[in-house]
């Protein structure tokens, strides 16, 4: 079987996310062969998650928007912010999407064939992206509408606690 065959055979993963998103009862909406967006309910706001799919490269993307228009003029402050959180990442790393002027976090996976774990991915890739919004959802509120100093609204989560409450 050649490259182009193999591809062609290929479950795309977006049938399989639709697939789990209804069966844990999550309302989304398919926009298409290769993607499909749901909302779920956050601590701070709700967040759109975006799943889309790169058949040629046989990538998922996803995408997690948080709802926070900014009402800054200076920009240099959000990368200087997005540089910091990013620099402390581990898996996916957030983004300012220009077009919407809000963050949004960002990870992607390659897909495969003998993939059998695909569900178990879903639900920690949407597990992840939740808890990083919601853990920096704050940070990007004082930044992106009172205009504080990044480093300032990030000292909070970069400080070293002792002791136990």
């Amino acid at each position: 079987m050649n490259l182009a065959e193999n591809l062609q055979t290929y479950t795309n993963p977006i049938d399989e996310i639709e697939n789990f998103l209804n069966a844990h009862a999550y309302t989304s909406e398919r926009r298409g062969n290769n993607e499909i967006v749901v909302e779920i309910q956050g601590k701070w706001n709700d967040m759109l998650v975006f799943f889309s799919f790169e058949e040629s490269m046989q990538c998922l993307h996803i995408s997690c928007l948080m709802n926070i228009e900014t009402t800054i003029e200076n920009k240099s402050k959000i990368f200087e912010l997005l540089a910091m959180i990013n620099d402390n990442m581990w898996v996916g790393h957030f983004s300012y999407w220009t077009e919407q002027k809000m963050p949004i976090y960002r990870h992607s996976i390659f897909c495969n064939r003998s993939n059998n774990h695909l569900e178990q991915q879903i639900a920690q890739i949407i597990d992840i992206a939740v808890k990083e919004c919601e853990r920096m959802y704050p940070v990007f509120k004082v930044v992106l509408t009172k205009g504080l100093e990044p480093a300032q609204a990030l000292y909070p989560l970069l400080m070293e606690t002792s002791g136990q409450a």
